[in-house]
């Protein structure tokens, strides 16, 4: 199961990935992996305690925030907010392709597809 799930995640970013190539923005390609490792930012929340740091990584991670944002973008012709929300979409599918889901308030391992760091 977890085979088709990761494929399910590959298959997502690759197509947001693809997306981001028809973006009319263009930039340097070394930024391109600054802006896709961003939404990494969210862990911060966790200096402050692990319920805040669930809160605001899952904000950062969240597939339907990820598509409001895009459609936002699109439906107002808003290049940079139909990027970021292409960006945070393709972020949170690689993320969940390596196991990492949406976390739980009791610890950062603690996410909705598992433990993270124990093996299946």
């Amino acid at each position: 199961m977890k085979t088709i799930l990761k494929t399910e995640e590959l298959a997502q970013l690759s197509i947001a990935v693809y997306a981001l190539y028809l973006q009319p923005i263009h930039i340097f390609w070394g930024l391109w992996i600054i802006l896709f490792l961003a939404p990494d930012l969210g862990m911060l929340g966790y200096l402050i305690n692990t319920k805040i740091g669930a809160i605001i990584y899952n904000l950062f991670h969240h597939k339907l925030i990820a598509i409001l944002i895009s459609a936002f973008g699109f439906f107002f012709a808003n290049h940079i907010l139909l990027l970021i929300g292409i960006i945070l979409f393709a972020h949170s599918s690689f993320d969940r392709m390596m196991g990492y889901g949406l976390k739980y308030n009791d610890g950062f391992n603690h996410t909705h597809l598992g433990m993270v760091g124990k093996k299946d």
